[in-house]
Parts: structure tokens; sequence; C-alpha cells
């Protein structure tokens, strides 16, 4: 099981979070990208913990229910583990190493970066290129999983009657999915500093992308679930009804200056603190120059004008099918609508165009 992405003739990118299963196949024809097929479906109650999946069948039967209603024929999957359960690090390889011998020389060296045993963990390596540091030396991405985290995930998948053929890291699937925003991005990011914020249910990763590579990403526990919990006991609904409400509308007159605001507020000082967290990260880090809001979270009316104008840089709602073109079958599994927060999804349905 690859962590880093082989070619294959068509995948589906298969998003598997606490809140929901989405997934989505895409195609391209003269140059431009096309939504062949998407769907999502919610994810069973306590199925997954702490983003470790505890229930496969549960979550596979999720999948099942989804790919009914994308209506794909397409088997074979790419998943992704988060990455806070992924140990990625640059080591160096003497520069005339032999190919043959590469595999042998990083898994001698794996050992002293992975602070597990290596018969309980799943890993993968790329050659990025000669070393800028080392000018004898070759850079090599080793990126590193405990198994059980891997195998939990392709039992899902197979749960659901599919092929898991890719695992891939989520910093790596979200870096990927900016390509498709490069119309949102000043010089269309080549050159240039560009923050993406990619609120989740119960937590949001935010990311800073210089030359359209991630130079920084941090994750905390923040979402919109706590949205729809504030919903619930402001008003008494049950969780179903207020994250129905929630999307659908129908709350009383006080919901936006009671509920949402302070909530938009709370996702204002979250992007605040992150921009501070980045700039003191490092020397030499230079203000992003755009943010591009993505996640459910984004399409809260005005939302990235809020943010926006509380912390001086230009936000707008990401949207990674911009520049797409859309099926009728996924626009009526209402594909748009969700599009922004579809990163990691897009990003591992990109790997069905690896060189």
């Amino acid at each position: 099981m690859f962590l880093f992405g082989r070619k294959h003739r068509s995948l589906i990118g298969l998003d598997i979070t606490t809140s929901s299963v989405k997934l989505i196949e895409l195609s391209m024809s003269g140059g431009q990208y096309r939504v062949e097929a998407y769907a999502a479906d919610a994810t069973p109650a306590n199925a997954i913990n702490e983003k470790i999946i505890v229930d496969a069948d549960a979550v596979g039967e999720s999948i099942r229910r989804a790919m009914k209603r994308a209506g794909t024929k397409c088997k074979d999957v790419a998943i992704a583990i988060g990455g806070d359960a992924a140990i990625i690090k640059v080591i160096q390889m003497p520069r005339n190493i032999l190919a043959s011998e590469l595999e042998a020389q990083v898994e001698l060296q794996a050992d002293q970066y992975i602070p597990f045993p290596m018969d309980e963990v799943s890993y993968d390596f790329e050659v990025v290129g000669p070393s800028e540091k080392f000018p004898d030396s070759l850079d090599v991405m080793l990126v590193a999983t405990r198994s059980e985290d891997v195998e939990a995930r392709k039992a899902a998948v197979i749960a659901a009657g599919l092929i898991p053929r890719i695992v891939d890291v989520e910093p790596f699937a979200l870096e990927n999915a900016c390509k498709l925003m490069t119309h949102q991005m000043p010089d269309g990011g080549l050159d240039r500093t560009v923050a993406v914020v990619d609120f989740g249910a119960s937590s949001t990763t935010f990311s800073v992308l210089r030359n359209l590579r991630v130079v920084y990403t941090r994750d905390f526990a923040f979402g919109g679930q706590q949205l729809t919990e504030e919903i619930m006991r402001t008003y008494g609904l049950s969780l179903e009804e207020a994250g129905r409400s929630k999307k659908e509308g129908g709350l009383p007159g006080n919901y936006q200056a009671e509920v949402l605001d302070p909530f938009i507020d709370d996702m204002t000082q979250q992007v605040s603190r992150s921009l501070q967290f980045y700039l003191a990260s490092g020397s030499g880090r230079e203000q992003p120059e755009k943010i591009l809001i993505c996640g459910g979270c984004a399409n809260i009316t005005g939302v990235a004008d809020v943010i926006a104008s509380r912390v001086g840089i230009a936000a707008e709602r990401g949207d990674p099918l911009g520049q797409m073109k859309l099926t009728s079958r996924a626009k009526a599994q209402a594909v748009g609508r969700d599009a922004t927060a579809l990163l990691t999804a897009c990003g591992l349905a990109l790997r069905s165009f690896d060189g």
C-alpha cells in the first residue's frame, strides 16, 4: 500500500471524517477537469473517534450508500490519513546511490525517525531531488504512520465493496487540491504567499502555501459542529434538527445576533491566531496576500468579508470546482453547494492524473 500516489487510470477521492464521507470522481478532457460523480453521506455516530475508525463496517455502509447515490462504476479509491497521524521527514541519501539500493538504505535510516517498531509501521518515500543544503546528497521525503491507522481505513473501504489503491496524507491531498484554486490566487499563486483555512466539522486545518507548496500547516480543534451544538442548546433541537436548520434556515429572528455572529467572531479569532502562529514560526515568514476560506463554514453568508475586514488581508470563499464542468448527475447531488468542503476529496481524486 503506497502512501504516495502511483499512476492509476481512474480513482475516486474519498474523504472520511467524523461527520461525513465525501467521494468525488474527476475526469479530464481538452485540458479541463470535469466532475463525473459526487455524493456524501453522514458518518454513523461513534464510528470514528479522534480520527480513528473504530467501526469499519458502519463507515463502510455509509460509503456504500454514497456510492449508490453517486452512480459511479469506478471501484478504485484513494483515501488519506490525518497529517497528525503521520511522520513526515526529509532525509538525505548519497547523490550517486543506485535506485536498486535506495529502498534498503531508506529502511535503515527510517528506524532513526520512527518512534514505533518497524513491523507496526506503514511507510513510503519519494525522491524530492538534489539537496540544496548538502550538495552531494539527494533529499528524500519519508512518510510513515502506524499500520493500524491505515488498516482501519482500508477495512472501511473494503467493507463498502471498493478497492483501496492509494493511501495519502491529508496535507499532501490539500496541497494537490490547491492547484484547483489558482484562479482565485494572485498571479495564480506563483511566487506568492496564500493561506487556506479548511473548516471541518470538528477540526480545522490552517495552511500557508508559497509558490503552491505548503510551507506551514496547523490543525486545531474547532469546526462547524460547535455552531450546530449551539443551535441545539439555544433552541432545544435534536442534533439532526439543528444540522438541518443550519443548512436550510428557518431559525428564529434572533439567530443571527445571538448565535451566528458570535460563531463568526470565533472563526475570525481562530484565523487571526493561526496567522500569528505562522508568522512566529520562523524567520522570513511573509504575510499571506490572500486567504481562501474553505470547508462547510465557508458557506456562511458574508463570512469571508468579515474575516478580511478584521485581519486586514483579502479573503474569499475557496472553490476547487470553480473551473470545472459538472455532469448533471453531480449537480443533482449538490456538488456545487458542497464544493468548498471538498479539498481533501478533490486532492485525492487528482491522483488519477499523476504522471
